[in-house]
């Protein structure tokens, strides 16, 4: 398979701030990748520096195999969707698909012919004449991705593009762009903090803290067997239970993943462990039971058919051996 982007030992100091540390990872040709990460871990500046919007410190960044240092951003087979959407608020939607083409010198009826395709591509064909404060949030996205794909890039960089729109249109989103990327075939790294948008969207994902990948791997791999507490705390809601607490309950003396999901209550001699029921939160479509084992609180999330205990309750709590995942590193 074609690597589209390399780092390679890639850092981006600003004084003494290392927003980038050390960085190497390979994006493969088609597939979707996700940078992952809370506020100011660095992902968004490994955007910046595939777009060529800013330059490595040290190290180095392959595009396609051929370096890109000193190649200016509009010489690179890449471009970018932002998170603010960056439209003009002057022009009609069609010209402001077709300004890339535009500056570029293609000819007025070749640029708008195209302009019209990509609108037909997400689901605008009837909106090329308005301006964009006609559109709602996710109107204004799609235009903005239809101006980022009428370039043809061969990597698509998206910077948060959900971040702005409700829960239930970012979700539709989530669909969307998937099915775009897939239909397209073309490279798309999104940079995201929602772990739910990466986990499901993403082919591949790198998990990111302060300034370095702390773990990356599929989303599959990522959620069930986190590296670190920090990703296990991250990526999903996990518990993080001590070493001496997992050696009593037969695991490895390890820092240990344990997901919610992947707990049951029971009153009968298969539990693992007892434990007092401490609070419930209702989610909608699950409840959270909080359970106090020893000087840990561990959180369970049982299934909708089991009955709910009250609080107070002591009760016993079980899992499949393979859930409790030791990790080599705090």
């Amino acid at each position: 398979m074609t690597t589209a982007v390399e780092f390679q030992n890639v850092s981006r100091h600003f004084g003494s701030i290392k927003a980038v540390d050390d960085v190497s990872l390979k994006i493969e040709e088609g597939t979707f990748f996700a940078m992952l990460g809370p506020s100011g871990s660095g992902k968004t500046t490994c955007l910046r520096l595939i777009s060529g919007f800013d330059r490595p410190t040290e190290g180095h960044i392959q595009i396609f195999g051929e370096t890109s240092e000193g190649i200016p951003p509009n010489r690179r087979s890449v471009n970018t969707v932002f998170q603010d959407y960056a439209l003009f608020p002057h022009l009609n939607v069609r010209d402001n698909v077709a300004y890339g083409l535009m500056v570029k010198g293609e000819a007025k009826a070749s640029r708008l012919k195209q302009a019209d395709e990509m609108l037909a591509l997400v689901k605008l064909d009837d909106y090329g004449d308005r301006k964009p404060a006609q559109l709602s949030g996710g109107q204004r996205q799609r235009v903005a991705l239809a101006r980022a794909l009428v370039n043809r890039p061969r990597v698509l960089l998206l910077d948060e593009p959900l971040g702005a729109l409700d829960l239930k249109l970012r979700e539709q989103m989530q669909d969307e762009l998937k099915s775009l990327q897939q239909a397209l075939g073309i490279t798309f790294v999104f940079v995201t903090h929602d772990q739910g948008e990466a986990l499901s969207m993403a082919d591949s994902l790198a998990v990111f803290n302060e300034g370095k990948i702390v773990q990356i791997g599929t989303p599959q791999d990522v959620y069930q067997r986190p590296k670190t507490r920090f990703v296990a705390d991250f990526v999903g809601s996990s518990n993080v239970l001590p070493p001496d607490l997992c050696a009593q309950l037969g695991g490895e003396s390890k820092w240990s993943s344990l997901r919610p999901e992947s707990i049951s209550i029971t009153e009968d001699a298969t539990a693992k462990v007892s434990g007092t029921v401490k609070g419930i939160r209702y989610l909608g479509s699950a409840n959270r039971v909080a359970v106090a084992v020893a000087d840990t609180e561990i959180s369970v999330m049982p299934s909708a058919s089991s009955p709910l205990p009250e609080i107070g309750q002591s009760i016993g709590l079980t899992w499949s051996n393979d859930a409790l995942h030791s990790m080599d590193e705090e």
